[in-house]
């Protein structure tokens, strides 16, 4: 392990002078990514160092111990001793999570797809309730969130939305919500009080952009079209809409919420993109699963991960037995606790596993 601490601070230095070098400053992208990594092994070689002169003062704290001294110094470099070992048991651990192998996709924006699925207009309705809830929590955390595209029912729920989230660590954070959320409630049209079991998917996809995973263009078929929706001299006058098929796989993204064709198309050629990537690295995850599974995953997206019954006003992650009562909180965005005892219960696993493997 100490090899590996050192080289994470060998990285650190290199990277701080490369960042210096007028060649890389002169190239944004190359620049950006070393300023993401940057302040990504900032932070790890700051604890690192910290343990290194720990245990450095633990050395020098027990050769004064075994010299002569009088009682009150001896006491006072006992107290000394124990504080520094606590110390350094502690940054152990700490270290032991910073070592774990990192998800590279963890710093990247998202992609996110809500589905109404099964339930008819309750579970449009709940996906627009749980864009609503991911649109809070990402205003919270200082994210900005963009709408790609809208199914939009004539009661106000959700067929399909797609929204980008951009900001620090957002995968990190988002990437255990991909699933199918169950809703259980009394709608608003039922009239004897019953209530309805409904569920809306939620896939989150970390953003590829071109410089990370490139497109083939002779594998898309671009389609040119009018936008249909609430009418207006544009839509019978520009063929703004643009719809992009990816002919290896059938994938298809069509974007029309934008006048211009230019916009539509940049937006359906990052999803598409996206896209493509997600279902590349989810047959790579599902060969790996079959082998032994991890964690909580990512992986299959018609599994039932929550459960929010509205009744009983409680929230329930099937995967990690967490229950929550407070469902009117969390449907404001305020699902910090889920996410957090989500990436606490994987960490935790991954710990386990790399410690019976050194077993």
């Amino acid at each position: 392990m100490f090899e590996q601490l050192d080289q994470l601070i060998f990285r650190f230095e290199e990277v701080i002078e490369m960042m210096s070098d007028p060649e890389i400053i002169s190239d944004s992208d190359r620049l950006r990514k070393l300023s993401i990594e940057e302040s990504d092994l900032r932070p790890k070689v700051a604890k690192i160092r910290r343990y290194k002169q720990v245990n450095e003062e633990l050395s020098d704290t027990e050769e004064m111990l075994a010299g002569d001294l009088d009682p009150d110094m001896a006491e006072l470099a006992k107290l000394e001793l124990s504080d520094l070992k606590e110390e350094k048991d502690q940054l152990e651990e700490e270290i032991k999570l910073m070592m774990l192998p990192e998800d590279p996709n963890d710093g990247k924006n998202i992609i996110m797809e809500i589905r109404g699925a099964a339930g008819g207009d309750e579970a449009q309705l709940f996906a627009g309730d749980l864009l609503t809830m991911y649109s809070k929590f990402a205003e919270a955390q200082g994210w900005k969130v963009e709408l790609m595209s809208a199914n939009i029912t004539g009661i106000g729920g959700y067929k399909e939305v797609t929204l980008m989230i951009t900001g620090e660590k957002v995968y990190s954070k988002l990437k255990f919500e991909n699933g199918a959320h169950r809703v259980q409630r009394v709608p608003e049209t039922e009239s004897q009080g019953r209530v309805h079991t409904s569920t809306a998917t939620v896939v989150v996809m970390p953003e590829q952009e071109e410089i990370d995973f490139d497109l083939d263009e002779n594998d898309i078929r671009v389609d040119i079209y009018h936008a249909s929706g609430a009418g207006g001299q544009h839509v019978n006058k520009t063929a703004s809409a643009v719809r992009m098929t990816h002919i290896p796989t059938g994938v298809v993204v069509a974007m029309q919420d934008e006048r211009s064709q230019l916009k539509n198309r940049e937006k359906a050629m990052k999803v598409l993109r996206t896209r493509i990537y997600d279902i590349l690295q989810s047959e790579k995850q599902e060969a790996f699963d079959s082998e032994r599974k991890l964690a909580v995953g990512t992986g299959d997206r018609s599994e039932r991960i929550r459960t929010y019954n509205y009744p009983q006003n409680r929230v329930t992650d099937h995967r990690i037995g967490l229950t929550i009562q407070q469902l009117d909180s969390i449907m404001q965005g305020n699902i910090d606790e889920i996410i957090d005892a989500l990436v606490v219960y994987d960490q935790t696993q991954k710990l386990e596993e790399l410690n019976g493997q050194g077993a």
